[in-house]
């Protein structure tokens, strides 16, 4: 999954250059949780106010 860093200095986005399975943990964390999150929060407000 991790290859060995090449950069000079080790940044977020050489981070996201380790392949394609780290892009998209990283992108399933960042985006894709919070909406499930949002969609559930929502849902239950909405039902709430029937």
């Amino acid at each position: 999954m991790f290859e060995k860093f090449t950069d000079v200095v080790p940044s977020f986005f050489g981070t996201l250059n380790q392949g394609p399975l780290f892009l998209t943990l990283f992108l399933h964390t960042v985006i894709i949780l919070p909406m499930i999150v949002i969609y559930f929060q929502e849902k239950k407000r909405l039902s709430k106010e029937d």
